[in-house]
């Protein structure tokens, strides 16, 4: 099946678009595919690219974590610890900015379903949306109800929803700006949209370049950074209130990108560390460019 080619910026609309880097699918395909930036507003993007009825057997791995609870091997088992501690974190701030109190959850992309679980558990009405036929399952099973397949979205009653979180998800959605209108339409008036994604002006994606792990073509589409997030969010009426660090995926992305690395360059644990920490540093004199970001927009009232 043809991949598709993307004409104009998904973020301003802008037809001067150039290639910006070449990225191999070290996961699943071992495919190289281009990335292209906007000359207008700097935007990064995946192009050309799978379509969305074609994209799914570059899932097709059962390494890829956020899609299988029983992934093994070192570097999940890492992943699962941090996503032990991260469950509370994130719960405890969708609290905070609810008010202190919960209310109800639309959790975009919910893979296998660990943080609503933990919403749940803390008193929030949970929803779930999932593509991932083998996490949706996973998760109807540990949160104990339906998870809805991201079609559902349009059908939400507008206005339901005190919080919306994408964790490390708009990247990969094909229908950017559509499903954008939708998850404003469904959110209250004042309610908060949190999206986290990785950051392209990172000090580990100067690093890694071609060989970070955060690019993870063709499966993320999009590839942000702060600016062009604001532009994207403001185009659809959104202020961004917060921007939070989400400091652990430096080591984790470098410890992925050390992998993706050719074996005469690539280091062990002490150039993970050293990668991590020189990231995080950077970021804390840069502005926040931490390798991911959270973002919490709010719907005006």
């Amino acid at each position: 099946m043809a991949n598709e080619v993307l004409i104009n910026c998904p973020v301003c609309g802008s037809p001067a678009l150039a290639d910006k880097l070449h990225v191999q699918d070290k996961s699943v395909s071992q495919e190289t595919f281009t990335i292209q930036q906007c000359q207008a507003c700097g935007f990064q993007f995946t192009n050309p690219r799978p379509g969305a009825a074609s994209i799914g057997k570059y899932y097709e791995s059962d390494a890829y974590v956020s899609h299988n609870s029983g992934a093994q091997g070192l570097i999940n088992q890492v992943y699962k610890v941090a996503r032990h501690f991260t469950v509370r974190r994130k719960v405890a701030l969708i609290t905070k900015l609810n008010g202190g109190r919960p209310g109800n959850l639309l959790d975009y992309g919910c893979g296998t379903g660990h943080f609503l679980a933990g919403a749940k558990k803390a008193g929030w009405q949970v929803t779930g949306l999932e593509p991932s036929d083998r996490a949706r399952q996973d998760a109807t099973e540990r949160v104990g109800q339906a998870i809805q397949q991201p079609e559902a979205l349009a059908t939400l009653p507008a206005g339901s929803f005190e919080v919306i979180t994408l964790w490390h998800v708009l990247e990969h959605v094909h229908t950017l700006n559509e499903t954008l209108d939708q998850l404003i339409r469904a959110l209250k008036p004042g309610g908060q949209l949190l999206i986290a994604v990785p950051n392209v002006d990172s000090l580990d994606a100067q690093h890694y370049r071609q060989d970070w792990a955060a690019y993870d073509v063709p499966r993320h589409l999009y590839h942000f950074a702060p600016a062009t997030m604001r532009e994207l969010l403001a185009r659809h009426g959104l202020v961004i209130k917060q921007k939070l660090p989400l400091a652990l995926d430096a080591y984790y992305v470098s410890m992925l990108s050390e992998r993706h690395r050719p074996a005469e360059q690539a280091g062990g644990l002490l150039s993970v560390l050293r990668a991590g920490f020189k990231s995080n540093s950077y970021a804390g004199q840069h502005d926040g460019q931490y390798s991911s970001v959270l973002y919490v927009a709010e719907r005006p009232a």
